[in-house]
């Protein structure tokens, strides 16, 4: 029953942020830096505090106590996640939403997976699995398996996105005119390995999580109390350079354009922004059930590149390829898949 209530919230949290950016597709007038560090405002600032706060009201005094050392490695991965959340955006640009996410958050899964076991095997903590220890049993075996095919499926997506930029390139000129798959390639792998520290900043951050649930706080929502600290590095890099965005652009007009739909526009921001937290709120209800190994996280990311999957074949970003290029697509798409199965099987044995 805890495994299938874990499934249950981290397929919650994956679709609200396979969904996420829709509502930024309904802001009219605002430069991308504008309505991203509105909607970085709610997500990053505002909402964290607030759910922390209906769930673990104790919060402040928990992370005020914590350790200088606990808070300065949480807040840093947060900030070199940060890097990978803003350079997400991009990628997303250039590639699309369906290889865009399935690409980014590929590379994120299996980084994400192995990045806190790697942690382990040099910073030994009792009850925690290390890297050498998932190469001398058969579970870890099959997760280290779980990431090859995760692997494998991202070079079919990224072999689809070949094939698609060569059916752009003759007779759809006209279709999808932001598609660049170098650009594109680059930076979802930038912005995978980096995204994937923010499993490490749970990790980092566990004192503080424990603390909660040893004052009587439930379980469930431990993470609450984390998230606060990682999402202010997020919060920090995601400001600095929007402030840089709006400056260079001259952009800051944005906020004040009565030619805009401003109520409107920090609507859909703000939902956008809510949206995004949820993933993490709802991950940590699964991870309080599953635990924060490899199939948590995995299990995460496949749902975020499904439900990212279906709004990319609702936009028709795939409408005009042809048919090997939609099958080695879909191919890809399989073994990422199937690499959650592989991973889930192999964290039960």
């Amino acid at each position: 029953m805890q495994v299938l209530l874990g499934i249950i919230f981290h397929s919650i949290g994956g679709f609200s942020s396979g969904s996420f950016y829709m509502p930024y597709k309904k802001v009219r007038g605002w430069a991308w830096e504008s309505y991203w560090i509105i909607g970085g405002f709610f997500s990053w600032l505002i909402v964290p505090p607030l759910a922390a706060y209906l769930t673990v009201p104790g919060f402040v005094d928990i992370i005020s106590n914590a350790a200088p050392t606990v808070k300065a490695v949480t807040y840093t991965m947060g900030l070199i996640w940060g890097i990978g959340g803003l350079t997400y955006g991009l990628g997303v640009r250039y590639l699309g939403m369906s290889l865009g996410n399935s690409i980014t958050l590929g590379f994120c899964s299996a980084f994400g997976a192995l990045v806190p076991s790697i942690y382990y095997n040099f910073y030994p903590v009792a009850g925690k699995t290390s890297f050498t220890d998932m190469l001398h049993s058969t579970g870890g075996q099959m997760v280290l398996l779980g990431v090859v095919v995760c692997l494998v499926g991202i070079a079919f997506s990224g072999k689809a996105g070949m094939l698609k930029e060569k059916d752009f390139a003759t007779g759809h000129e006209d279709k999808d005119k932001d598609f660049s798959l170098v650009k594109g390639l680059i930076i979802a792998i930038i912005s995978g390995i980096l995204s994937s520290f923010f499993n490490f900043g749970i990790e980092a951050g566990k004192p503080m999580a424990e603390e909660a649930v040893a004052q009587g706080f439930n379980p469930l929502f431990q993470n609450n109390v984390t998230y606060i600290v990682i999402l202010w590095g997020g919060l920090t890099i995601n400001f600095l350079w929007c402030m840089y965005l709006n400056f260079k652009n001259k952009t800051f007009g944005d906020y004040t354009n009565s030619q805009t739909p401003i109520t409107k526009n920090i609507m859909f921001s703000a939902l956008a922004g809510t949206m995004w937290f949820l993933q993490f709120f709802f991950y940590g209800m699964g991870e309080s059930k599953l635990g924060n190994g490899a199939s948590s996280w995995i299990l995460h990311m496949a749902t975020i590149i499904l439900t990212a999957n279906f709004w990319g074949f609702y936009l028709k970003e795939w409408t005009g390829v042809s048919k090997k290029t939609f099958n080695t697509f879909l191919i890809g798409i399989g073994l990422i898949l199937a690499s959650i199965v592989i991973v889930g099987i192999g964290n039960s044995l």
